[in-house]
């Protein structure tokens, strides 16, 4: 009874989603109005933003939201300007990005979303709460996670991050699968890197119900050293080949376990974030990085010594690379002449 009172009587939490008004989002926004992403009895003030051109269905969904009923739902702000959507949030879930087109070069989509997410990180540093925990989903995630995290420099640098929950749930699903248990007996298997085909999907220290060694619970090494690191990593393209459309409840399913550990608590638990490097295991310092991670109310700590084999240290240093060279190309496009 007390603590649901004293929950009750803290402010309600104000969260700002981009790309309100696509599929992912109408997928999260009933894991975060249940409480099943910041705890039960967690109000919350939802600021969904979207381009101009999406706000009527905007409006749909807030008709929707109110039809749902939901008790820890306080109100509903839709806009299309980041001024109003970004004004005092306390959690920040980027899922609008500028989606590759055919023929779309790499650098082009580094380019073109290094420029929205520079203007938005600007914003975002001038009237958000001074302590907005963000999570970039919106490809390329880590980079633009990056960006963000430079053009709010008012903001602590370990509030940015980006979303691998997706592929270390998709991991953990795997292994479950193969040895024919609940993913939740599978423990401690962890993405390294970048969100993208070049992620280290890694079982070496995964556990199977709390005690058995990944490895010998699947009983085939070639397997976890071949076809489970390459569906982990195209599970996002076979999805996109079969629907058409890319993962969105996954993808919503993914942020919000990403959001409830990193706030509400991990407890305990090791779980993969791609968090800004502190130079843990000679990975570049600042680079958004996916780590073995556990995390309490909203302060999360990098698993550290755990042994790296030299199988893992090659993909692990083949995805840093990717990130070094996403970064480097952003920074060219973004910052040349500037300081930053």
């Amino acid at each position: 009874e007390r603590s649901t009172m004293s929950k009750l009587s803290q402010p309600p939490l104000r969260v700002c989603v981009t790309g309100a008004a696509g599929q992912i989002a109408y997928s999260l926004l009933p894991h975060i109005c249940l409480g099943r992403t910041f705890g039960a009895d967690r109000r919350v003030i939802l600021h969904l933003m979207d381009i101009e051109r999406a706000q009527t269905a905007l409006g749909g969904v807030k008709f929707e939201l109110q039809d749902c009923g939901f008790d820890n739902l306080v109100d509903v702000i839709t806009t299309s300007d980041p001024n109003i959507a970004f004004k005092d949030v306390d959690v920040c879930v980027f899922l609008g990005a500028f989606p590759r087109g055919p023929g779309m070069e790499r650098k082009d989509l580094l380019a073109k979303n290094a420029g929205i997410f520079k203007t938005q990180g600007k914003i975002l540093d001038k009237i958000a709460s001074r302590d907005v925990k963000v999570v970039v989903v919106g490809n390329p995630a880590n980079t633009n996670a990056w960006v963000t995290q430079q053009c709010a420099p008012s903001i602590p640098p370990q509030n940015f991050t980006a979303l691998t929950r997706l592929d270390a749930n998709r991991a953990q699903s795997q292994i479950a699968m193969r040895v024919g248990v609940q993913p939740s007996a599978v423990s401690n298997s962890t993405i390294w890197g970048n969100h993208s085909s070049t992620q280290y999907p890694d079982a070496t220290f995964a556990k199977v119900n709390g005690f058995k060694d990944a490895y010998e619970a699947v009983g085939d090494k070639a397997w976890l050293q071949g076809d489970y690191i390459k569906t982990v990593q195209q599970r996002g393209a076979a999805i996109i080949a079969a629907r058409k459309l890319s993962s969105a409840m996954s993808a919503a399913k993914a942020i919000s376990d990403h959001l409830h550990d990193w706030i509400v608590g991990s407890g305990g638990k090791i779980v993969s974030m791609a968090v800004p490097s502190d130079g843990s295991y000679g990975v570049e310092r600042g680079l958004i990085y996916s780590f073995p991670v556990v995390a309490d109310r909203g302060v999360f700590t990098i698993v550290k010594d755990i042994p790296i084999s030299d199988f893992s240290r090659k993909l692990m240093l083949a995805t840093e690379k990717e990130l070094s060279e996403e970064r480097e190309m952003t920074k060219q496009i973004l910052f040349s002449g500037s300081k930053l």
